[in-house]
């Protein structure tokens, strides 16, 4: 979901932006396809089940090791940004307007739709007011012009926030530059503990706004991140990712309620799982990389990165349930369901992405800000 073309860099960086806006994409899908009681995670979420190898893999991947992916991009999207510098800042934000910003609003609109659609559907119909996607829990019918309103500016497809954030960030990218530029120490502290907090403001996450003036300062200072750094020892780094995504998840199912302290402690380990997993899969995975971005197939697939983000959800959460009811008979089919679902949800983007590019591009291009033709 990269917000740039990637043919003026011709070099492997631009192969390793373009495999982890897919693979992201990818792994934000499994995410959301987390199937437990409480579907909805945060760092500090607590498990109500009992502790098995379904809930355990369940948690471990989805709010542990996969967690790494949303700090990724901001990152590669604040180092993009950052190279076009020649470009009139408002002109940046024109385009922006067309790339991220319409695109946010029409995928609230399909997204709203799909809702509706379902809501209309015998067999699905209690499953979509009862996931609360929707801003309110009234029938569709008795919604008012502001909850209309609502439905779209906060959308049922929630994924969306990534888009409305990276708007806000390009807007604010003058302020961002001058602060990483002339102040980066005090500027990265203050967003560190955004980060840390996890401070969220009404059109400002705390999440994305360290990552993003990361990538701008890395850009401007021409930093190597091509070449892992000497201090990095990859085996620890790699062996600390996954003891520390584990015992977090064993915190989750140990741990029976939520208090100052302990709101701390997991946002801390959360925090430091996503920073391990940046380094250990940023300068870990260079030969997966020139692997799969020398096949063909691959590069043609992962073209589909931004439909594959804007179409997954809500369909993902909407049938969860009831894929739950066709393969229930199965011996661990909440696990086979967190596997399985997600692959069949990618390929039907893909194949929806596919059908719309080929028969209709115009419509395909506004629907994914111009990208996925490269």
């Amino acid at each position: 979901m990269l917000i740039y073309n990637l043919q003026v860099m011709n070099t492997f960086l631009s192969k390793k932006f373009r495999f982890y806006s897919f693979f992201s994409m990818v792994l934000l899908v499994f995410v959301h396809g987390y199937n437990l009681h409480d579907r909805y995670m945060q760092p500090w979420t607590l498990v109500d089940e009992p502790l098995n190898f379904t809930t355990f893999t369940e948690y471990f991947l989805a709010n542990g090791i996969f967690r790494f992916r949303i700090p990724m991009l901001f990152a590669i999207s604040g180092y993009l940004f950052a190279m076009h510098d020649e470009t009139p800042h408002w002109e940046r934000i024109r385009k922006r307007t067309r790339t991220l910003l319409l695109p946010y609003f029409i995928w609230s609109i399909i997204g709203l739709l799909i809702a509706i659609l379902l809501a209309n559907w015998m067999v699905t119909r209690d499953i979509v007011y009862n996931t609360h996607l929707q801003p309110s829990d009234k029938k569709f019918g008795d919604y008012s012009i502001a909850e209309w309103v609502s439905a779209i500016l906060w959308p049922t497809s929630f994924q969306l926030w990534f888009l409305r954030c990276l708007f806000i960030y390009n807007l604010l990218y003058p302020w961002l530059l001058k602060g990483v530029i002339k102040a980066p120490i005090i500027i990265f502290a203050i967003f560190g503990f955004f980060w840390l907090s996890t401070f969220g403001a009404i059109l400002l996450e705390g999440e994305g706004l360290l990552f993003f003036s990361l990538g701008i300062w890395l850009c401007k200072n021409q930093k190597d991140v091509e070449v892992k750094p000497k201090w990095l020892n990859l085996p620890t780094a790699v062996l600390l990712f996954v003891v520390i995504a584990g015992f977090k998840t064993w915190l989750a199912f140990d741990v029976q309620y939520i208090n100052a302290g302990r709101f701390f402690m997991f946002s801390f380990l959360h925090k430091v799982t996503i920073l391990l997993g940046l380094l250990v899969v940023w300068f870990g995975c260079n030969g997966l990389v020139k692997y799969l971005m020398g096949k063909y197939w691959f590069v043609k697939l992962s073209s589909f990165s931004f439909i594959i983000y804007a179409l997954h959800v809500p369909l993902i959460t909407y049938f969860i349930d009831p894929f739950f009811r066709i393969i229930g008979f199965l011996p661990y089919y909440r696990i086979i369901t967190f596997f399985v679902l997600p692959v069949l949800v990618i390929l039907f983007c893909i194949l929806i992405g596919w059908a719309l590019r080929k028969t209709m591009p115009k419509v395909y291009s506004v629907l994914t800000g111009g990208r996925g033709f490269q």
